[in-house]
């Protein structure tokens, strides 16, 4: 532990991966179980020390923070900026034990889940309170990978918010965080109550619903991107079966990606980085 003088929080070295105190990091590869427990107990995981500066940053508040020895002096200005926050030290046998994973990003925080606005408190309040123009909304995208991927898209491509489905993966599930390069903190989101009548209260917003579907009837990405509306949101759905009728239904347009070699379509990820840098 460090002396009274020093400003940097208390370490405390931990040897038992069956400490209660380490609750929070415990069975991270087990998928199932985290996608219910993290919301359940109003957390989410932060892994690698960008990704831990970068929530911290969005002014997300940490639980705790757990790494081996060689991290502490790296992380010494983040640990001493959260002197409340315990910061559990092991070595690299226990945090693999503990994790389930050989943790090798630096450190690991738990952190408190926020408590997600309503969608129309989050598209007026988009863009310093001039209101949202281009929003993405995923329907039941159950691949972690492919919503940290969207999210990073929607980051780098100026896209000003991000909904989910009901059914959609948790954006704030470890995977999501570490392949959105952090971003997901940067955009704002939130989760629709209903489905998918949540499509109607964007419309009843302004919005134009844009479904990215293959339909007879299909727009090309291009016109739409020739004449964009003033308020646009773009529909992205489930990998493989794409998005369902219903969602389509409710849609203003339907819209396609002109493609090539015959290839009828793009992985979901994919397709949304295409959709938002051509209506940018």
């Amino acid at each position: 532990m460090t002396s009274p003088a020093d400003p940097r929080p208390a370490v405390v070295r931990v040897t038992d991966p069956a400490d209660p105190r380490l609750r929070d990091y415990t069975d991270l590869t087990d998928v199932k179980l985290r996608t219910v427990r993290e919301p359940a107990e109003g957390l989410f995981m932060a892994e690698s020390s960008n990704v831990i500066r970068r929530a911290l940053a969005a002014g997300h508040r940490p639980r705790s923070f757990l790494m081996a020895d060689k991290w502490l002096d790296s992380m010494a200005d983040v640990l001493d900026a959260h002197p409340g926050a315990p910061v559990y030290v092991a070595d690299e046998q226990v945090l693999r034990e503990i994790t389930g994973f050989h943790l090798h990003r630096g450190a690991l925080a738990a952190m408190h889940r926020p408590e997600l606005p309503a969608v129309h408190e989050l598209v007026a309040g988009a863009r310093g309170g001039a209101g949202a123009r281009r929003v993405a909304v995923l329907e039941d995208i159950v691949d972690h990978t492919n919503v940290g991927a969207i999210f990073r898209a929607a980051a780098g491509l100026g896209v000003d918010a991000v909904l989910v489905s009901p059914r959609c993966a948790d954006p704030l599930y470890r995977r999501s965080v570490r392949v959105s390069m952090g971003t997901v903190f940067q955009v704002p989101w939130t989760r629709l109550d209903t489905w998918p009548g949540g499509l109607h209260d964007l419309q009843d917003d302004g919005f134009t619903v844009a479904a990215l579907a293959l339909a007879d009837d299909a727009v090309s990405l291009d016109d739409l991107a020739a004449s964009p509306p003033e308020r646009l949101a773009l529909v992205l759905g489930a990998e493989g079966d794409g998005l369902s009728r219903g969602a389509v239904e409710a849609a203003d347009q339907v819209v396609t990606i002109p493609m090539a070699g015959a290839v009828d379509s793009l992985n979901v990820a994919s397709a949304s980085a295409v959709a938002f840098w051509a209506t940018r």
